[in-house]
């Protein structure tokens, strides 16, 4: 296919070098680009804002977004008319290039425009390639980084890339419907009317920043637990009346990605346990009775990176365990040889990738592993890949739509899939407004070789049943429910704390 990728009255930018170089790696694909004239002025009125981000965050300004020489383009440029059996049109359409057009929307808007002003407004705005009325693939990129506008849109345009990528070798992602969490800013196509307030709110934000992390421990998780003999979050999709009971910490650690499991008659909980002193995540354990913990958690699984999400699960008489270690770029497979303890590995299942929450259901025969993947940049929250394996220790085959998802709002596991009179229920997490700032339930449509597809039943965020700022992940087990999202607790002002790792989940 003779693709030619048209950037409209935008100047030429890195994040269109980067498209390039992925789009050229597609077998079959004769590329080309159509630039201007001449230079076209950067008129996005955004570099005093980046350099105050800049010095504010310690980021260099060479962003996805800066702009890149003629001399940079490794594709030929301009294509004869009638050339082109695809126009892929990255501006506002005014370009006259005949043949068959996609055009890239950002909520709704055409043109680069419209993208940086939902990210002033401080939305992460639905992304859409369109051919004429069509819709050929939709996604919600985001970030981790929500308050800084340079890494934002960095994270931002890295995840276009990878949905323009997926779409023009033939796949269609989707997003699902969500519930509206708050009212949100309308975007304009304008955007220099919101720099100024945003360089305002960058200094501002800053130095809050500066004195809250100086006060408290940023992050703190807490997880919440409950007795219950009725019915789940699954099927309440709202907090219990009863609210939460918290699982105390001693103000130097926190706990978070709570994972029971009921064995041999007995109920443990396994979490994040995050020394705050040496900023790294073990994985801890705490039996609990009938009325609760029976005493606090205390390590049981170890390594020389940061472990979280301790996914845990039953399986041929023993205990196996898949934690997040995303920084080690695979996912491996434990089994426990002392539980709670005694961990030992007994596979790689997937190597070279940077994957968060890796999550396994079994079905009709068929396993599945579902984890958000960060392929070479972008957040770690918004792009699903799948696998698949005869056997949960393997070989797993990755989707051939991989990502099958872009989505900020849903990609991202939060604990352990249930089945509900046939239907497969997904808890995820909601990551719009930050990161675990709230938790949705989906129902998955569809899981097979041709792709994947799900609606979102409900988003529940913090409230007064939840007093905090996130609602992270949700697990059950032995008739006890855990949730976990953020505390506030005072920083020892004697006690030094290393740096944790950047790509640490929690």
């Amino acid at each position: 296919m003779r693709l030619t990728l048209t950037i409209g009255a935008s100047p030429l930018r890195r994040w269109h070098l980067l498209l390039i170089d992925r789009l050229s790696g597609i077998p079959g694909l004769d590329l080309s680009i159509l630039l201007p004239e001449a230079d076209p002025a950067d008129r996005s009125g955004l570099r005093l804002l980046f350099r105050v981000e800049g010095l504010l965050h310690g980021l260099r300004p060479d962003s996805l977004f800066a702009t890149a020489p003629r001399s940079a383009v490794t594709v030929p440029t301009g294509r004869s008319a009638g050339a082109a059996d695809l126009v892929l049109d990255l501006g506002k359409g005014a370009t006259v290039v005949p043949g068959r057009r996609w055009t890239l929307h950002a909520d709704g808007e055409a043109g680069e425009g419209a993208l940086v002003a939902a990210l002033l407004a401080g939305r992460m705005p639905l992304v859409e390639l369109k051919e004429g009325g069509e819709l050929i693939a939709a996604g919600r990129p985001g970030t981790e980084y929500g308050r800084v506008l340079l890494a934002t849109l960095d994270d931002v345009l890295s995840r276009l890339v990878t949905l323009i990528v997926a779409a023009v070798s033939g796949g269609r992602l989707r997003v699902p419907v969500l519930p509206v969490m708050e009212a949100e800013q309308p975007a304009t196509s304008a955007p220099q009317a919101g720099i100024a307030k945003t360089i305002v709110k960058a200094g501002v934000s800053k130095a809050l920043a500066l004195v809250y992390r100086a006060c408290f421990h940023a992050p703190h998780w807490r997880v919440g637990w409950r007795r219950f003999d009725g019915p789940d979050l699954f099927a309440l999709k709202r907090h219990p009346d009863s609210g939460w009971t918290d699982l105390p910490d001693d103000g130097t650690r926190f706990y978070a990605d709570p994972f029971p499991i009921l064995h041999e008659g007995r109920l443990t909980l396994f979490v994040e346990d995050f020394v705050h002193a040496t900023g790294k995540g073990i994985i801890s354990a705490v039996e609990f009775g009938s009325d609760g913990p029976l005493g606090r958690p205390e390590p049981v699984f170890e390594q020389p990176g940061h472990l979280s999400y301790p996914f845990v699960f039953a399986r041929d008489g023993e205990i196996w365990m898949i934690p997040e270690s995303c920084s080690a770029g695979r996912v491996d497979l434990f089994r426990a040889t002392a539980f709670p303890g005694g961990w030992v590995k007994e596979a790689t299942l997937i190597e070279g990738v940077t994957a968060s929450d890796a999550t396994i259901i079994e079905r009709d025969g068929l396993w599945w592993l579902f984890a958000t993947v960060r392929d070479g940049g972008g957040a770690f929250s918004d792009a699903l890949h799948l696998w698949s394996a005869p056997d949960f220790r393997g070989p797993w085959t990755p989707h051939r739509r991989n990502p099958v998802l872009i989505d900020i709002a849903s990609a991202r596991p939060a604990g352990r899939m249930v089945l509900r009179d046939g239907q497969l229920l997904r808890p995820v997490q909601d990551c719009r407004q930050g990161y675990g700032k709230a938790l949705g339930i989906a129902r998955v449509t569809q899981l097979d070789d041709a792709g994947f597809a799900q609606d979102i039943e409900t988003i529940l965020e913090a409230g007064p049943l939840w007093p905090g700022r996130r609602l992270h992940s949700l697990n059950s087990a032995g008739g006890f429910e855990f949730i976990d999202g953020s505390a506030m607790v005072r920083r020892n002002p004697l006690a030094r704390r290393k740096p944790a790792d950047a790509s640490a989940s929690s």
